[in-house]
C-alpha cells in the first residue's frame, strides 16, 4: 500500500484513471483500494476531491460502455470469454444471471461492490438488450456509489490509512513475507477448486444426429428435449429446436418436478 500512496501521490489522476478503466473492462486491478489512497492523499491536499470523482467515475463508465457494447454485439460469447478463467464458466454465467434475473437492472447500482458480478454486469446488460439509456442511467448511479463511497471513506480515514502504511514500512519483511504465503495458499485453492469442478464435469453428452436418430426411432412422445439456456441469452425470438420445451435454469429444481419420469429428457443448452 505504501508503494501505492506514493505512486498516486505523484501520477495521481492519470494512474487513477487507468485504474478504474482497467478493473471496469475485467483487468485484474484494485480500483477500490486506488480510489481509497486517493482520498486519502487529497485529505492531505495533493490531490483535489472536485477533480477524483468526476475523473474516477468517467473512467468507470468508459469501462462499462466498452464491456456493454462488446456484450450486445457479441451476446453471451463474451461472457463465456470472460469467464474462462473462472474454476466453472457455467457456475460464474449462471450466478451473474441470477442477480439480474432476481433484481433486473437494480443490479447494476451495487454490482461494483461484489467481485466478479462488477465486471460481469455490463456484458450482461448489452447481451440482454438492455436499452442504453437505461444503462448508463443505472450504472452511472452504480458506479457513483462506488467511487463515491471509497474517496468518502479514505478521506475520511486518511490518518487511519497513514498509520497503517508507516506500520507496514516498518515491518515489510514481515508483510511481504505474509502476502507471499498468503498468495501461494490462494493458488493452491483455486488450483484444488479447478480439479474439483474437472472432476464433476461427467454429464453425459450426445450429439445432434444421436438424437435426431434417438428421436425417429421411439415412441411418440417417449422423448422429451428440453432447452435450458441461461436467462438472458434466450428470449422470444431465439429459435428452438421443434417440439421442446422451455426450462428455465435458475428455477430448474421446481421445474422439472412437473416432467414425467417415465420419459427420456435431453437438454440442451448454448
Amino acid at each position: 500500500m505504501n508503494d501505492l500512496v506514493s505512486l498516486i501521490s505523484h501520477h495521481g489522476y492519470l494512474l487513477l484513471a487507468l485504474i478504474c478503466f482497467g478493473e471496469a473492462i475485467g483487468l485484474p486491478v484494485p480500483a477500490a483500494l486506488a480510489i481509497l489512497t486517493a482520498g486519502a492523499v487529497a485529505a492531505y491536499g495533493k490531490l483535489h476531491l472536485y477533480v477524483l470523482f468526476p475523473l474516477g467515475l468517467a473512467a468507470t463508465l468508459s469501462g462499462d460502455i466498452v464491456l456493454f457494447l462488446a456484450g450486445r454485439a457479441s451476446g453471451w460469447a463474451l461472457l463465456g470469454f470472460l469467464c474462462r478463467l473462472s474454476a466453472n464458466p457455467e457456475t460464474c454465467i449462471l450466478r451473474s444471471a441470477e442477480y439480474f434475473y432476481h433484481r433486473g437492472k437494480l443490479t447494476l447500482l451495487f454490482a461494483k461492490f461484489i467481485p466478479g458480478i462488477n465486471t460481469m454486469s455490463p456484458p450482461l446488460a448489452g447481451s440482454m438488450r438492455m436499452r442504453t439509456a437505461q444503462f448508463l442511467a443505472f450504472d452511472s448511479m452504480g458506479a457513483a456509489i462506488y467511487i463515491g463511497a471509497y474517496t468518502a471513506a479514505g478521506y475520511i480515514f486518511s490518518d487511519v490509512l497513514r498509520d497503517i502504511t508507516r506500520g507496514l514500512r516498518s515491518a515489510g519483511a514481515a508483510a511481504e513475507t505474509v502476502l507471499g504465503v498468503g498468495l501461494a495458499c490462494y493458488i493452491v485453492y483455486r488450483i484444488v477448486i479447478y480439479r474439483r469442478y474437472r472432476l464433476l464435469d461427467t454429464a453425459p453428452r450426445l450429439s445432434a444426429e444421436e438424437v435426431g436418430q434417438r428421436l425417429a426411432s421411439a415412441t411418440p412422445g417417449s422423448v422429451l428435449i428440453a432447452d435450458v439456456r441461461s436467462h438472458g441469452y434466450y428470449d422470444a425470438d431465439s429459435e428452438r429446436i421443434a417440439g421442446s420445451v422451455r426450462l428455465e435454469p435458475n428455477l430448474i429444481e421446481e421445474e422439472v418436478k412437473s416432467l414425467s419420469k417415465e420419459r427420456e429428457i435431453y437438454l440442451y443448452c448454448t
